[in-house]
């Protein structure tokens, strides 16, 4: 299949496995790239610009194919030193980048000067039409249906994919709610050049995550997510377990008064203890409503020829039929 995206980006299937804390390891993205798709390590999961110089060099030893690197641009009083991060990319010959959080735009000369393509995640068709106005060459539109942060604007993917193609001339995925061949197909016809999958890509084998993880997302339902720190305007979606429960307790008992210091146990430094350790009720960890559609745990290459299998199947044979006089 070709798309705009597939050719921007040198690869087989419009299929990008999207930057997951603890989870966007080399193994993962090396996985999905051999398999076809845009494989992607999650940089700030690295402590140091180091450390993600040798998850890249691991990276390029586990595949010939084009991978990307996630950097998430934070809040923070004590800002990780997001220019080594990007020399690392840099000189590990990365050639594409997905930007989330803040507004990349002190970072764009630095990645095209280097001749990386840039996709930005955004959660909103204002937020996209600025990523296309400073110069990233596609954006990830994601719908309130995600895993992790979904925005404050709560628009699902049947209205905001359309929306972005009305509105868009660079190229864009969708993102949130996408697991098989049916979702690409959908994303397609609403004017996406392909789809970013999270969740889905967590349960696969490759996925450098405890079982525990992979079963839970197999067992949950699309009713087991929450939306949590809505009242700091920072929603997360998450699976729900114990540590999710009190949460939630705590937002609605401190209503207006409440302050993130109150809900730092569970959601500060939980994700080793989570997805490398297997301690589910640690704390909040990010998962997308897609959950109710993910029903085993296939090899990343088994998956992504099962997406393009049905969707082939979808498109030729049903789509078609139902235009046949």
């Amino acid at each position: 299949m070709k798309t705009r995206i597939t050719e921007m980006f040198g690869i087989e299937h419009p299929i990008i496995q999207g930057g997951m804390h603890f989870v966007g390891f080399a193994e993962l993205a090396a996985a999905v790239s051999n398999a076809g798709g845009l494989g992607t390590i999650t940089g700030l999961t690295q402590r140091t610009a180091g450390d993600l110089a040798n998850e890249i060099a691991k990276c390029n030893d586990l595949t010939d194919k084009p991978f990307a690197v996630n950097l998430t641009f934070l809040p923070s009083l004590t800002a990780p030193d997001y220019p080594a991060y990007i020399k690392s990319i840099v000189e590990g010959g990365v050639k594409i980048v997905e930007t989330a959080g803040r507004n990349p735009a002190e970072v764009m000369p630095h990645l095209h000067d280097a001749g990386i393509k840039v996709i930005h995640k955004c959660t909103s068709v204002r937020h996209a039409l600025k990523a296309q106005a400073i110069g990233c060459d596609a954006v990830s539109v994601d719908g309130f249906e995600c895993g992790g942060h979904p925005g404050e604007d709560d628009i699902p993917n049947m209205i905001l994919l359309p929306r972005a193609a009305d509105e868009l001339e660079i190229p864009f995925v969708s993102s949130g709610g996408q697991a098989d061949g049916r979702s690409l197909v959908a994303s397609l016809a609403m004017g996406a050049e392909g789809m970013n999958m999270g969740t889905r890509f967590i349960a696969t084998q490759e996925a450098p995550v405890h079982q525990n993880v992979k079963d839970a997302i197999v067992a949950a339902s699309e009713l087991d997510t929450r939306l949590v720190m809505r009242p700091l305007r920072n929603t997360e979606r998450v699976m729900v377990n114990d540590a999710v429960e009190e949460l939630l307790r705590k937002e609605k008992e401190l209503g207006d008064k409440l302050k993130f210091e109150d809900i730092i146990e569970q959601v500060a430094g939980v994700y080793p203890r989570i997805m490398l350790e297997g301690d589910m009720d640690a704390g909040a960890w990010s998962c997308g409503m897609v959950c109710g559609l993910i029903n085993d745990i296939p090899t990343c290459d088994e998956l992504i020829s099962r997406i393009m299998t049905e969707a082939d199947t979808i498109i030729r044979q049903r789509l078609a039929g139902m235009m046949a006089a």
